[in-house]
């Protein structure tokens, strides 16, 4: 009996030492594997990758006035067109103004766009210095950071990206959208920009002959009559009858190439003064407007959603 428990002793022995040897080469076996694929490139489970993705960025693609494409990243544009829309020595919350609206601009035009006004005017590094000169590098550190600030913000109506249309100054009043292009929008609605009535030379007249005027508006003799104009609300002018004629008031502001469709018209015999309030369409920010809030305390975004009715400020 005491054999036979011996026995039976001995066996159970080694089973439990061949188990345990089993086990414990299994786990080598894996802990190897594993320290294996760490060192070829593959991570366990769990663990955060040092060589992460960097996040893709946003290329423009612009047709240049010289006739080449190029493609740059969306950053660098907007320091391009920053620096060419608008003063760099405009207070800082302007500037972050207009690079959002800018940022904006571009993103509802699918970063398609050329250099001019047809889109945004843009320059690249080479041209701002020629314009800036000895204040480049002060001048492109206050751009830059008012385009590292508002990075990827842009504006939105319920949901969707706005037209962020701009100009320089105008005669008290933005433009209401349909009263100067063809579409109504909601956002781009007349309000109030009192600032821009204390611009230097926002008031301006140009002269012309009688014959140069009647020569370009089409007219095959002489004008003989000039009506007194029809005006919206907020001063710019709707429409003005020329020897029988009705013209609207972009018709007038395009073929004369005045500065602003907010005009007073005056024919003193031979010859045709027009006198005008503003600079550019009147549609959207006034960036002289901006400038002028800006300095009184208002920040980019306030300044935004007062030329932009009930915008979103949004990530991109």
């Amino acid at each position: 009996m005491k054999l036979l428990m011996r026995i039976c002793f001995i066996f159970a022995c080694l089973f439990i030492s061949c188990f345990m040897w089993l086990h414990l080469n299994r786990e080598e076996r894996s802990l190897k594997d594993k320290e294996t694929k760490t060192a070829e490139g593959v991570q366990p489970k769990g663990d955060d990758t040092k060589e992460s993705k960097k996040e893709k960025k946003q290329l423009v693609h612009i047709k240049r006035s010289n006739g080449k494409d190029v493609t740059i990243e969306l950053e660098e544009y907007l320091i391009g067109v920053v620096g060419s829309e608008m003063p760099a020595s405009f207070a800082k919350e302007a500037l972050k103004a207009q690079a959002v609206a800018a940022r904006t601009f571009v993103a509802k035009r699918n970063f398609e766009v050329d250099d001019t006004t047809a889109s945004q005017v843009f320059q690249d590094d080479s041209q701002l210095k020629q314009v800036w000169k000895e204040s480049y590098d002060e001048n492109k550190k206050r751009i830059e950071e008012a385009v590292t600030e508002t990075q990827g913000e842009v504006l939105t109506y319920q949901g969707e990206l706005i037209t962020a249309a701009f100009f320089s100054s105008c005669n008290g009043y933005t433009n209401n959208s349909e009263d100067y292009w063809s579409n109504s929008s909601p956002y781009l609605r007349s309000v109030e920009s009192a600032w821009d009535k204390s611009v230097a030379l926002n008031t301006q007249t140009k002269e012309f002959s009688l014959v140069d005027f009647s020569n370009v508006l089409g007219f095959q003799n002489t004008v003989k009559s000039i009506g007194k104009p029809e005006y919206y609300k907020n001063g710019y002018v709707k429409s003005i009858v020329i020897d029988g004629i009705k013209f609207s008031g972009r018709e007038i502001r395009e073929a004369l190439s005045l500065r602003s469709s907010a005009f007073e018209i005056k024919l003193n015999k031979q010859t045709v003064h027009i006198t005008t309030e503003g600079f550019g369409h009147g549609i959207g920010m006034s960036q002289y407007g901006a400038k002028a809030m800006a300095e009184a305390g208002y920040d980019y975004k306030k300044i935004l959603k007062h030329y932009y009715t009930d915008v979103e400020i949004t990530a991109l």
